[in-house]
């Protein structure tokens, strides 16, 4: 099987290695691995955030594992070659539709949640984020109005067959889990969101073991804070969706210890740590592995069927954590490589 590794800037490249040294410690033997270059990295060396080279492997691969896009030198006024556009080009152009980003908290982190440990103890959830539509990839621009002012644009826009396929994918979701799904909208104030909330109740007929609530995303974003133990399947729009996973980051203790899995319809997956490239502290030795490690874990469990392989680095990240090793942003001052090393000893 060939994975894809699509490094990237910042940290990416620190995090990818320790999740490929992970991945080769379990003697998988069929996995072979190809690279490229996205995002800053790309645009300096290709001129284009995403190279044809780069999409061409990312489709032939049976999976991809991504490290992180984004550098501040190639923040230019062009925006569709900013690198953060590799990440939305991969969606598009792979059909990436479905960005499944589990939040729980290892026992051994109780204490590094923002939250009281007896709340943040009990957070154990999935956000399902649709990942191909909304303001994200809707019609935007900048233009004068009459009066001449500048004015930016952007339209949040899903039909129905949008949001019906991400909501099957909430409620399948949600019966492998504990049965109960939350979907997440602006059903008050936007015509989006209320067709959003039409079509998934529309849905919930074929799911009648599903217990299915609503909450506006503002309220939501509150909930996960006061009591995130109430929430066991989240699922939302693109915009909601990438604003409640990072809040509930926090909630399990930091954003460089979750995961993500962006799926399309037949399983295939760009895997990812939902954390940025970090440029501030790349090449330091700083950066916490384990998101992109534990994404490793969900490559093997989501695309390459071996559930017992992710079973296995899932057991080892928590054991790497109860010897201590730890990363500045959990408190710590263990490097990237030497957490990577405790992962591999507890393998």
């Amino acid at each position: 099987m060939l994975i894809a590794l699509l490094p990237g800037d910042g940290i990416g490249p620190e995090v990818i290695v320790e999740a490929v040294r992970v991945l080769d410690a379990l003697g998988l033997g069929d996995l072979t691995y190809a690279t490229a270059t996205v995002g800053g990295a790309a645009y300096k060396a290709h001129g284009h955030p995403l190279p044809e080279a780069t999409l061409d492997l990312a489709q032939r691969a049976d999976a991809i594992l991504f490290g992180a896009v984004g550098d501040p030198d190639c923040d230019g006024p062009d925006r569709r070659l900013r690198p953060e556009q590799a990440i939305l080009g991969l969606r598009k152009e792979l059909g990436l539709f479905a960005n499944l980003r589990p939040a729980s908290l290892f026992a051994e982190l109780a204490g590094t949640s923002t939250l009281r440990p007896e709340i943040a103890r009990d957070i154990d959830l999935m956000i399902v984020r649709e990942l191909t539509g909304d303001v994200y990839f809707g019609e935007k621009g900048m233009r004068t109005t009459a009066a001449g002012l500048r004015q930016g644009y952007d339209i949040m826009a899903y039909d129905e067959a949008e949001i019906a396929r991400i909501a099957r994918i909430g409620f399948e979701t949600a019966r492998a889990r504990r049965g109960r799904l939350c979907s997440v909208d602006k059903a008050n104030v936007l015509e989006t969101s209320q067709l959003w909330r039409d079509v998934v109740i529309e849905v919930a007929a074929d799911y009648p073991d599903i217990a299915l609530s609503h909450l506006y995303v503002d309220n939501a974003a509150m909930q996960l804070v006061r009591n995130p133990g109430q929430f066991d399947t989240i699922v939302t729009g693109n915009l909601f969706g990438d604003i409640l996973s990072d809040l509930a980051s926090m909630c399990a203790g930091s954003i460089g210890m979750l995961p993500s899995a962006s799926l399309d319809a037949n399983g295939k997956g760009l895997y990812e740590p939902i954390h940025g490239s970090a440029p501030d502290i790349a090449g330091q030795g700083k950066a916490n592995p384990l998101a992109a490690i534990l994404s490793a874990a969900m490559m093997l469990r989501y695309s390459l069927g071996m559930p017992e392989a992710a079973d296995r680095i899932e057991t080892a990240v928590g054991t790497a954590l109860a010897s201590g090793a730890r990363t500045a942003d959990l408190g710590g001052a263990t490097s990237t490589s030497a957490v990577g090393d405790a992962v591999l000893a507890a393998l």
